[in-house]
């Protein structure tokens, strides 16, 4: 596998996680079925639901289990603005804030609400380090009645923590919904949803081990209904579809095993974060990080490099066996610069080059030696390349 630098886009599985995973895939039964078989599987996805809203701080009722995080991220956005139309009819006005900064799963939800539903998008202002603007987020709320205000717990990106409990203030002294994307943070920082004030939070299980094509939605059972985006069967508090019995309980292994992980090697963690910074900044001294110096996910680093493309050092670095992201999207084969750092600020020739690399648990300094030693001759080589006309 090569020195894999690309947890945020997904986490490898354990074997503990594997083990779990096969024997549930071995149960046969519908867990909507009511013969003996449909019960056992039931009795998996109940347990696996309680393991779930036990790591996650919340209640086993408020877990709905998705398909992944898109699927939590629309179904809580869309769902929210479908159920306020409801209420008060077609025509009445609806309204999300949020940041230039969030996953794409949220703006082109979002971009959908405003095209089809007549949504009003604002957008609260992110600081140089991908933080929320407090006082831009009060103004907005302040300005008009707003349907719910949702961001990341940390940037995907930038890695950067955001201050949900004063968003949560926030949004409570305004009347307002609140959800989080905790995808990115999931397994890497304490959750408790109860604690954090939210309305909603959004999990995905392949970002911690877990397989991919299952997430969840936690949903406050306080909170407002939220109108489903699947029809057909009600299995689950507001989402229709036979629930993925083995992904359940392979989503609840995965959970609990990064817990685990997380509670003994966070700090371990952090010094390869800052170890691989470090070497990479004295090799190659003009680098710039980015995202928030001190609030930070523990295995996030991402750095820019002036003058290059990150798609470039992207493929240089994997010949050389290290797997990395950028910030960047390719569209129509024209590289486009993170949105996350222009949403911060950033120059666009800048943020052309920029590199994520996002650690787990198992990442050692033996391998971070290797990235280390590589990344002069890839910035050199990227140098020469220059930046891509567009």
């Amino acid at each position: 596998m090569g020195i894999y630098l690309d947890h945020q886009a997904t986490t490898p599985m354990s074997e503990t996680v594997k083990a779990a995973y096969l024997e549930a895939l071995g149960t046969v039964g519908n867990a909507s079925a009511i013969h003996q078989a449909g019960q056992r599987a039931r009795a998996a996805v109940e347990d696996a639901r309680s393991r779930v809203a036990q790591i996650l701080g919340c209640e086993p009722i408020e877990v709905i289990f998705t398909s992944g995080g898109t699927e939590a991220i629309n179904q809580a956005l869309k769902g929210a603005v479908w159920a306020a139309k409801r209420r008060s009819g077609r025509e009445a006005p609806t309204r999300i804030v949020t940041t230039g900064g969030e996953h794409n799963a949220t703006l082109d939800a979002l971009s959908w609400l405003s095209e089809q539903e007549g949504t009003e998008i604002a957008y609260a202002q992110l600081d140089p380090e991908g933080v929320m603007d407090l006082d831009s987020l009060e103004e907005l709320l302040a300005h008009a009645p707003t349907t719910m205000l949702t961001s990341l717990v940390a940037n995907n990106e930038v890695g950067s923590i955001q201050p949900v409990e004063e968003m949560a203030r926030l949004a409570g002294e305004h009347d307002t919904l609140f959800h989080l994307d905790a995808v990115a943070a999931c397994g890497y920082i304490p959750l408790n949803f109860h604690a954090l004030g939210a309305t909603a939070m959004s999990v995905s299980a392949h970002k911690v081990g877990g397989p991919v094509g299952m997430g969840a939605l936690v949903l406050s059972r306080s909170a407002p209904d939220i109108q489903a985006l699947h029809h057909g069967g009600e299995q689950q508090r507001s989402r229709s579809g036979t629930i993925d019995m083995a992904g359940a309980v392979a989503f609840a292994a995965a959970l609990e095993h990064q817990d685990r992980r997380r509670d003994t090697e966070v700090e371990h963690l952090r010094a390869m974060r800052d170890y691989l910074w470090q070497g990479l900044s004295a090799a190659c001294p003009q680098i710039e990080m980015r995202g928030s110096q001190d609030h930070r996910l523990p295995g996030n680093l991402h750095v820019t490099v002036p003058g290059c493309e990150g798609d470039v050092l992207l493929y240089l670095l994997d010949q050389h066996g290290v797997h990395v992201s950028t910030g960047s999207a390719c569209q129509a084969g024209v590289p486009e610069a993170s949105h996350v750092l222009i949403a911060m600020g950033v120059e666009y020739s800048h943020a052309r080059g920029a590199l994520r690399m996002s650690m787990g648990y198992s990442i050692t300094q033996e391998d971070l030696d290797t990235v280390i030693s590589a990344f002069p001759a890839v910035v050199e080589k990227a140098s020469r390349a220059g930046l891509a006309s567009g």
